[in-house]
């Protein structure tokens, strides 16, 4: 069985019409979810996307052989740093009702990791009330954390901050894992959105490596998106610190969970070798950015499923647990 722990949610265009509206009027108008039926919530799950390689979010999915997605926000859609705060906050519960929604009309293919609306407004006790709800009420299994509520436009404290704390506090308290996944990342920005994720999770894996976070909440697990950024490429920069602490860097590393949303052998085998498969959960992000074909081989760039096949040192129980294992563990499944 295939694991995704890295999936987004689709939506129709309604929804995205919704947004741009709230976003016009900064509910001045008031605020109201959208009419969106079921019909047209499935259909947005079944029919082909240009921004998906003109292939359905379900077909990527069947063709990869997975057989169930944990599915959070777009990440980019988050508008986490507008404002008035309510309407971040109406946003974010709408699309966890569309996941929710979602789950319930594709029974066993999805499970919901929910948003926070966590605009620079509100304090993180606030946002993590959302995460509350969204676990049990509607049943989801985990919470994404947006490292950046600014989105490029200021720095927020690190994540070994005690400002992030609260937000700590209830996933432990609810038992489910953090997902770190930064959201948009906007103008006047010197990167992208998607250099923005991977600068993102490399500071928060520094952050949280060095930090007391793990022994004030020592069942508190924190996955990173992105095979962990930078930090498993550039570790040979950390290791010298063990001749000042005694601590094996690499040690504290493995105290995180990374997925395996990178998209050439070489860096997948690296992470692997770096943090171990008894650390790595699978992550695709189908349908996402990697929906396209590579033109050399003619994969989808997002077929990491092949990845982990080609790997040939791999052993069956390590495939087992990337692939499966290590999620139905962490995510209690």
């Amino acid at each position: 069985m295939i694991i995704d722990v890295h999936g987004h949610m689709s939506a129709p265009d309604a929804f995205y019409a919704w947004k741009a509206g709230l976003l016009s009027h900064r509910g001045a108008h008031g605020i109201k979810a959208p009419s969106i039926p079921d019909d047209a919530l499935r259909e947005s799950y079944l029919a082909p996307h240009p921004s998906f390689g003109h292939t359905s979010h379900m077909r990527h999915l069947d063709d990869a052989g997975i057989d169930l997605q944990l599915i959070s926000p777009r990440p980019y859609q988050a508008m986490h740093s507008e404002g008035p705060a309510r309407i971040v906050e109406a946003f974010t519960a709408e699309t966890n009702e569309l996941i929710h929604r979602a789950c319930a009309l594709f029974p066993g293919r999805f499970r919901g990791i929910a948003g926070m609306p966590q605009t620079p407004e509100l304090a993180p006790a606030a946002w993590a009330r959302e995460m509350r709800r969204a676990v049990e009420e509607l049943g989801f299994v985990g919470a994404m954390l947006n490292t950046d509520p600014y989105e490029g436009a200021q720095t927020p404290p690190a994540l070994s901050d005690r400002y992030w704390y609260p937000v700590y506090e209830a996933a432990s308290e609810l038992a489910v894992p953090l997902l770190i996944h930064s959201a948009g990342c906007k103008p006047p920005a010197r990167e992208p959105y998607s250099l923005h994720f991977i600068q993102e999770e490399t500071i928060a894996v520094w952050s949280l490596v060095e930090s007391r976070v793990f022994d004030d909440f020592p069942d508190l697990d924190i996955i990173v998106s992105h095979g962990g950024g930078a930090i498993p490429y550039q570790v040979g920069r950390f290791l010298p610190s063990i001749a000042r602490s005694g601590v094996s860097y690499v040690d504290r590393l493995r105290r995180l969970w990374f997925d395996s949303c990178l998209y050439t052998r070489e860096a997948l085998e690296l992470l692997l070798t770096v943090v171990g498969p008894e650390r790595v959960l699978f992550g695709s992000e189908k349908p996402g950015t990697g929906s396209q074909r590579d033109p050399e081989t003619g994969r989808w760039f997002d077929d990491i499923h092949l990845l982990v096949e080609d790997i040939d040192w791999l052993t069956d129980d390590d495939r087992g647990r990337l692939l499966e294992g290590n999620a139905r563990r962490i995510f209690a499944l």
